[in-house]
């Protein structure tokens, strides 16, 4: 049995319409899915630059808080340099006392021991003196030099420590006071 047809319709006519218009419902269906998958892959690159940029944004944020506590510790740790100074120039004081006391006569130890117990609480609290020793080359990192004479040893070596030099941990906070070689 044949399927009718419109009066005046060529039956080849309208089956060559209908494949027509199928490829273009598949030309359709081709284009909608080539953009679909177009609008797939931009969303997914976004996608990929937001991740990038979130993980760098985090990155950044653990590295400041790094920076930060280290800061933190180092403010920490440092905060009382001025005191130490303070108490440095009262071991200085002291050590000229003794001094004096030493060239008049004997000194009673219990004087010593006040000295020992002070340097000793001074150390607890991370202040310690600064080597310079005499006969050595001048280190400008750790001295300075505040006066120079002639001497037989070579240009630049350390004659008498003046004054003695304190670091507080790792810094630096008052130069040992030197006397140089011309």
């Amino acid at each position: 049995m044949e399927a009718w047809t419109p009066a005046g319709a060529c039956p080849d006519e309208d089956q060559g319409r209908g494949d027509t218009n199928k490829m273009a419902e598949e030309n359709n269906k081709k284009s909608d899915s080539e953009e679909l998958n177009e609008k797939l892959a931009a969303c997914e690159k976004q996608r990929d630059e937001y991740l990038a940029g979130w993980q760098r944004a985090k990155a950044d944020f653990i590295n400041y808080k790094k920076d930060e506590l280290k800061h933190f510790e180092d403010v920490a740790k440092y905060a009382n340099a001025e005191l130490m100074m303070d108490l440095i120039g009262i071991l200085d004081n002291f050590d000229l006392g003794l001094r004096q006391l030493e060239k008049a006569g004997p000194v009673e130890k219990g004087i010593y021991m006040i000295r020992t117990q002070m340097e000793d609480i001074l150390k607890r609290r991370g202040l310690e003196r600064v080597n310079v020793k005499v006969g050595e080359p001048f280190d400008p990192m750790i001295a300075e030099a505040i006066a120079s004479a002639e001497s037989d040893k070579p240009s630049g070596t350390i004659l008498e420590e003046i004054e003695p030099g304190y670091k507080l941990y790792d810094k630096i906070i008052r130069p040992a006071r030197v006397r140089v070689a011309k």
